[in-house]
């Protein structure tokens, strides 16, 4: 990242703020840094879909940006993945204007025990654990990290155990549905990388 400061273009001008150049910033980025930008923003569009289908439950939704998060792990990483999850459950909390509210808290927790998951999945055998299987273990970290905020902030009571099949069962549902999906699309995509190696759970043995 290089910077321009600000230049005074004559004498008359020194000290009175005139004939000076506005201070630019010039970031440095590469071709990966794009597509990392990209990845983010389709999550995030994700997001915007996915609030606007209607919930037969508060809590229970597709999460389809998590499909975004899985091909980014396969393709650029964990550390990437998670900037990626990170962002758009910032991003998204400010569009949808409820940042460092209970609603931002919840998203935060699953998504962080979503990460921690993935972060051990990604090392499991490749030949037996893929795509799918993390996006169920995903999902049920996610929904895992969800009810402990409820149970510990929210809702403090044992009564919230008996939404537990229902939130296994769409996290095992919505989990499995994602983990296709993603996994279609890293056949078609999953390339070298810029620097010419393949990162990610398929480039694992």
């Amino acid at each position: 990242m290089t910077a321009s400061t600000t230049k005074d273009l004559g004498e008359g001008g020194r000290g009175k703020g005139e004939g000076k150049e506005p201070s630019s910033i010039l970031l440095d980025t590469t071709a990966e840094d794009h597509h990392i930008a990209k990845m983010a923003a389709v999550a995030l569009g994700l997001t915007v879909l996915e609030n606007a289908i209607p919930s037969p439950l508060p809590g229970v939704k597709p999460g389809l940006a998590n499909i975004v998060t899985l091909i980014v792990l396969a393709r650029y990483g964990w550390r990437v993945a998670a900037w990626v999850s990170l962002l758009r459950v910032l991003a998204g909390s400010l569009l949808f204007g409820n940042f460092l509210t209970p609603g931002f808290f919840l998203s935060l927790s699953g998504a962080v025990l979503s990460l921690i998951m993935l972060a051990f999945a990604r090392h499991l055998p490749s030949r037996w654990f893929g795509p799918i299987t993390h996006s169920v273990l995903a999902a049920f970290a996610h929904i895992a990290g969800q009810m402990a905020v409820v149970y510990l902030w929210l809702i403090p009571h044992s009564g919230i155990a008996y939404l537990i099949p229902i939130f296994a069962t769409a996290a095992l549902v919505f989990g499995t549905v994602n983990g296709l999906i993603a996994a279609s699309f890293m056949d078609e995509t999953l390339s070298p990388s810029p620097n010419g190696k393949e990162t990610g759970v398929k480039s694992r043995k």
